[in-house]
């Protein structure tokens, strides 16, 4: 019985040490290609769309570093209701004790006034999904465009800081891989998300709900290509880099064309080397181990968390299947 549970945790362990090396390998192709092509393009550089985002936060009127101090800073002190009054006032204004929501921020982003979504959605009845920040429901704006709206829960003990950070970070980041954030609401004591409409779900329900549906392994192929290309831009095209943290067969999306997207924003973090502990903070089964051991996050978190969703897609194994077993088992020896 012994030998058998080990053969178990070393098959395991092998699978995923290589899913691991696999995704290592693909960024680092993808990063050298990116390079590569960078360089043949200096005598005449052309312009991505990319390329301009970034050129507008590091000049524009967008300053990084504004998001930067308040990110940092909100994460190792919750903050108080003056600390989220100022949040919200440099986001584009404060309510000012009135039941209306602040004028358009300087992100850019849409503000709505919860009636409207209320009306979009409903009153809150079609559900798509249950998450740690909220559900997450369907809605059709007055304009005719389907969104996904998550709203905050009230028992949510990181909500505010979450919707803060996701709010933050997707104002100044844009991407084909990465979800588009739509708008947002603070209102009548709400905090709302609108989101681009993914009409496949998530990549953990098509593998493993019940209503599973069986994915081809182009598509297979293309999911990673797409998740790679988001965690490339995020990690050397965003300026300061971001980490992800929270990267799960949950946290990606697919369009209509099973084009993935990568999501849910609220653990993030921009790469600052200040020598601080983070604290834990992610999903167990995607989590670095050396992560674990030091609570230092870097963006070697991400491309193990990348593994992880690699051998899910080559196994449709749930890494959390069984995950209390393991660590049982494990401790044995």
């Amino acid at each position: 019985m012994v030998d058998r549970a080990a053969d178990v945790v070393i098959g395991v362990t092998a699978g995923v040490a290589a899913a691991v090396a696999a995704a290592a390998l693909v960024l680092l192709a993808i990063c050298l290609y990116r390079r590569r092509r960078a360089s043949a393009s200096v005598a005449a550089p052309a312009r991505s769309p990319e390329s301009s985002t970034a050129t507008l936060r590091a000049n524009g009127s967008l300053n990084s570093s504004v998001s930067l101090s308040v990110a940092s800073d909100w994460d190792h002190h919750p903050p108080p209701a003056k600390r989220a009054a100022a949040f919200w006032a440099w986001r584009g204004g404060a309510n000012n004790g009135s039941h209306s929501p602040p004028p358009v921020s300087v992100s850019g982003i849409p503000k709505y006034h919860y009636k409207d979504l209320q009306k979009a959605t409903n009153n809150f009845t079609t559900i798509l999904g249950q998450g740690s920040f909220g559900p997450v429901y369907k809605a059709v704006m007055a304009t005719g465009e389907v969104v996904a709206v998550k709203v905050l829960a009230s028992d949510s003990r990181q909500g505010e800081r979450e919707f803060q950070t996701e709010v933050a970070l997707l104002s100044r980041l844009h991407h084909r891989n990465l979800v588009n954030l739509v708008g947002y609401c603070v209102d009548k004591g709400q905090r709302i998300l609108i989101y681009e409409f993914m009409s496949n779900g998530n990549l953990a329900s098509l593998l493993y709900d019940d209503n599973k549906r069986s994915l081809s392994w182009q598509e297979r192929l293309q999911i990673a290509h797409d998740v790679a290309h988001g965690i490339e831009y995020l990690h050397e095209g965003a300026v300061p880099p971001v980490i992800h943290r929270d990267l799960k067969s949950a946290n990606i999306l697919l369009d209509h064309s099973m084009r993935a997207k990568v999501a849910d924003f609220g653990l993030s973090k921009e790469e600052v080397y200040d020598g601080r502990k983070s604290g834990l903070k992610g999903t167990y089964g995607y989590m670095d181990p050396d992560y674990m051991s030091t609570s230092k996050f870097t963006k070697k978190s991400d491309v193990y968390s990348f593994g992880i969703i690699l051998f899910e897609l080559i196994t449709a194994i749930n890494p959390q299947q069984g995950l209390m077993e393991y660590i049982d088992l494990v401790s044995e020896f």
